[in-house]
């Protein structure tokens, strides 16, 4: 069985190019809600399939989300869990289903959060991501890849960003705690390069 790490952290904290590459290294499914809602839009739950939610712009209801990513993990020879769980009831559930060998917590300052995420264009036509400081284009406001125009998304506004960190601590903050009283948290910092965030996560599910 390959190894089932569970990686948690605020938008912006490098979860998902943390995950892609645990996912590789190891040779394990990178498992995240969004992908496992899209691949399973028609999946029938008792509450219906998560398209009906999806195509009104609602939230797709935890019991649906629960059915789906347990589904991804059935599937999975090892997983890297990134997305979920997004709050308690999710963890709780995330408890009877499987059993973890790490969870790791990346832990980075809001002002840092914000400058990540504030910084971050991505381009209008092959969705490629630069950042105005840590990951710039070789000509400002170009793509590499394609030379389409840089764009920064509504969502990464400074307003909209903090109102994103401030759900996220609404609502996971308490799987950050509910993990931790468990003893099994291990928080890694991520305000490192990114390889040295890599390589302090290697050394956790390496012991795991």
């Amino acid at each position: 069985m390959g190894k089932r790490i569970l990686l948690l952290g605020a938008p912006g904290a490098g979860k998902g190019t943390q995950s892609k590459r645990l996912a590789e290294t190891y040779g394990v499914e990178h498992v995240t809600t969004g992908d496992a809602l899209r691949a399973n839009k028609d999946m029938e739950t008792e509450y219906g399939t998560p398209r009906s939610f999806m195509e009104k712009g609602e939230l797709v209801p935890d019991a649906v989300v629960n059915e789906i990513v347990e589904a991804a993990l059935a599937d999975a020879d090892g997983y890297v869990l990134d997305g979920y769980p997004r709050n308690l009831s999710q963890a709780e559930y995330l408890t009877e289903i499987t059993d973890l060998d790490a969870v790791i917590y990346l832990k980075v300052a809001e002002s840092e959060l914000v400058e990540r995420l504030t910084g971050r264009r991505v381009c209008d036509d092959c969705g490629t991501n630069f950042h105005v400081k840590f990951n710039q284009p070789e000509e400002e406001g170009v793509c590499d890849d394609c030379g389409g125009e840089l764009v920064q998304r509504d969502d990464d506004t400074e307003e909209t960003v903090r109102e994103r960190l401030s759900v996220f601590e609404e609502n996971t903050e308490p799987v950050i705690e509910h993990y931790r009283d468990e003893g099994v948290l291990v928080e890694v910092d991520g305000e490192q390069t990114p390889d040295e965030v890599f390589e302090d996560i290697r050394s956790v599910v390496d012991d795991a």
